[in-house]
């Protein structure tokens, strides 16, 4: 007899070392009952050279963190998308699910002033249009796993969201989800090489040919040298500084329904400046310590990921850009990839933390001027 499908995702295999991302082996097929959700900011480009970049990142993290407490920060497979987040879950959390996209759209409508579009979709359509999701769990850390996707049904999905397909009505207004533990403290990190690179490469054809496997591999070659290219949260001095730009992102996550916007404003510029003076300072409160908690923030990041094709935000020197953007080109025209570049002057973080007394707090990396969104404008149609 078959085990319980809810216990699908805790059995993946872990797998440490991002390099071995697209062996297929390590993979495993959503069960046919499964619903992936999908969110994705409206004319979110536009939203980010208009200075709504902080605001496009909080709409994006918002879902992983109202789907997170929906299901009582039990793990699950999620992935962020800088202007937009998908996840996966059973069908006795479909109704769960649904209702947390559908408080996430309106938040996000009444309280950021920007459209979200959000979607869930059953396996079975994804399977029925040719495309499978197949997932495995990476370790960046001891402390937590992101899920990595394969087989193009994300991406499939993510094309019928944005064609209105499987929508889900945002709520009605004053309609809020719950997100605790959704924290924008930290500025922006200004590139210590030269440029924060957001890259996108995607397989033009199927993700377990050879060339292509072996172009995200000159791609992680090419980033390994700590010269050349670095996380882009290495130096989080640089991010340390008071008031944060998200002050007023994080003040309307977390007010309640009836309070001022100006009261929770002061309430949390208060919490955010005594957070602030505590990792300045490395000030211990408790058992909360504070070097511990910074190098956790740093090993959790998500600066880099597969759904449906690399991901990667980098601190790196203009010319390894240009031959990361040449080695893309070259995979482009031979046929064997699609890519996306944008270059900026430094990069953001959006925070998912339940508690600072645990170690598996989540941190969402992106460019700071565009950043994924950016880079993922310029890819190709396939």
């Amino acid at each position: 007899m078959g085990e319980p499908i809810d216990d699908f995702y805790p059995q993946v295999p872990v797998f440490e070392g991002f390099a071995r991302l697209t062996d297929a082996t390590l993979y495993r097929p959503l069960p046919e009952d499964w619903v992936i959700g999908l969110s994705d900011v409206v004319a979110s480009t536009a939203a980010i050279r208009a200075g709504q970049y902080k605001s496009v990142n909080v709409a994006g993290a918002a879902l992983i963190a109202a789907v997170s407490n929906a299901l009582g920060q039990r793990d699950y497979p999620f992935a962020f998308g800088g202007d937009g987040a998908s996840f996966a879950l059973p069908p006795a959390d479909a109704e769960t699910a649904r209702t947390a996209l559908a408080a996430t759209a309106a938040w996000v409508r009444d309280e950021l002033g920007l459209t979200l579009r959000v979607a869930l979709v059953p396996m079975s359509a994804i399977r029925t249009a040719g495309w499978d999701v197949r997932i495995a769990r990476y370790a960046p850390s001891p402390d937590v796993t992101y899920a990595m996707f394969m087989g193009g049904g994300l991406a499939w999905a993510g094309q019928e969201l944005k064609a209105g397909a499987f929508a889900v009505e945002p709520a009605p207004p004053g309609t809020r989800p719950d997100l605790s533990g959704l924290f924008c403290r930290w500025q922006e990190f200004p590139a210590r090489h030269g440029v924060v690179l957001s890259l996108i490469a995607t397989p033009a054809v199927a993700e377990s040919e050879a060339p292509f496997q072996e172009l995200v591999g000159d791609i992680l070659r090419m980033t390994g040298r700590e010269s050349e290219a670095q996380h882009p949260l290495a130096d989080l001095r640089s991010g340390m500084g008071w008031p944060p730009p998200g002050l007023d992102a994080e003040a309307r996550a977390s007010r309640r329904s009836g309070q001022s916007l100006l009261s929770r404003k002061l309430l949390v510029g208060l919490k955010s400046l005594t957070s602030w003076a505590i990792l300045r300072f490395r000030i211990p409160i408790g058992p909360f310590r504070p070097d511990r908690y910074l190098g956790e923030l740093v090993a959790n990041a998500d600066f880099r990921k597969y759904d449906d094709g690399l991901r990667m935000t980098l601190d790196c020197t203009p010319a390894l850009a240009d031959r990361l953007e040449a080695r893309l080109l070259a995979a482009e025209q031979a046929g064997i990839a699609r890519f996306g570049l944008h270059r900026q002057e430094a990069a953001i973080v959006t925070c998912y933390t339940p508690s600072a007394m645990r170690s598996d707090h989540v941190h969402f990396v992106d460019g700071a001027a565009g950043g994924y969104a950016a880079a993922a404008a310029r890819l190709k149609p396939s």
